[in-house]
Formats: C-alpha cells, structure tokens, sequence
C-alpha cells in the first residue's frame, strides 16, 4: 500500500510539472505597427513622441496629443488650432520611452531643446521604403530599435 501511494504522488508531481511547463508564455511589446505615420523610422517601440517647435507630447499607446491648455495637461485626438501651420511630419520628433514624460517637462524642454526649428531632419515612417533582405541605414545597432536610457538616439551621431 505504501508503494502504491508513492507511486501516485511520484505521478501526480509529473504531471504538475509537465503540465506547468506547457504553460511557459513569452511576450514581447512591439508597437511598429500603431506608430504614426509621421514618426520617425528607427524604432521598434515608442511610448511617447516630444515635440520641442511646439512643446507638445504624443503618446503612441493612447494615441492623443498632449499639450499646455491653461496650466494643466490637455489630452487630445489632435493638435490644437494654434498649431494648424505646424507640419507634423517636417517637425523633429524626439522618442521618449519613459512614463508620463510631460510631467517632468522642464527636463525635456532642457534637453531636446536644440533641436527646435530641425524641420525635415528626419525620415518619417511614411516616406520610407526599406526592401527586405537589404540592410536598413536608419536600423540603430545594438539597440534593437528603442534608443538609449532617454529613448533617443540620432543616427550617425550615437549618444545626445
């Protein structure tokens, strides 16, 4: 009787951990395909967009602008009418992979400052042909796509 109980409890642990195994997921976050056509190519995954002309942010998951609005944080499904002359997809992007950036805006308008008034500067997801098999200038080695701690990075000049 003592083997036998053995045996199932022996058996019983088995199938736990097969069947445990079987239940492994992986997932990866990959957000090519949500990005606006007017991002700049280069990324895998982008949680916001800075644009320093304008001092506005767009966040690519909730896909809203978010701009100043009288003291407090507006979120929009477009720019504002004062900004109707602005050309979204001439203007610089920068890519910020960290949460709720616009809270800390004095730091980004600080650091992506220079690069106001760089309209045309950058390839934009909609004007980009990339044919399959060649290798793709605008891929950031190393980085798989994501830029650096800040989530920028400016091809051909590494770190900002």
């Amino acid at each position: 009787m003592y083997r036998l109980i053995v045996f199932f409890l022996w058996a019983a642990s088995v199938l736990c951990v097969h069947q445990t195994m079987g239940q492994v997921q992986v997932r990866v976050n990959v957000n090519v395909g949500s990005q606006p056509q007017w991002g700049p190519v280069g990324y895998d995954h982008v949680d916001y967009y800075y644009m320093p002309d304008i001092d506005v942010y767009y966040s690519v998951p909730r896909h809203r602008y978010i701009y100043l609005e009288g003291g407090r944080w507006v979120f929009g499904v477009a720019l504002p009418a004062r900004y109707q002359s602005y050309d979204i997809y001439r203007g610089y992007k920068v890519v910020v992979n960290e949460p709720e950036p616009y809270r800390h805006c004095e730091v980004y308008r600080e650091r992506y400052g220079r690069y106001r008034g760089n309209y045309g500067q950058q390839v934009v997801i909609r004007d980009h042909h990339h044919t399959e098999g060649e290798e793709d200038p605008y891929d950031h080695p190393g980085r798989n796509g994501r830029g650096h701690a800040y989530g920028h990075y400016k091809h051909g000049r590494g770190h900002d």
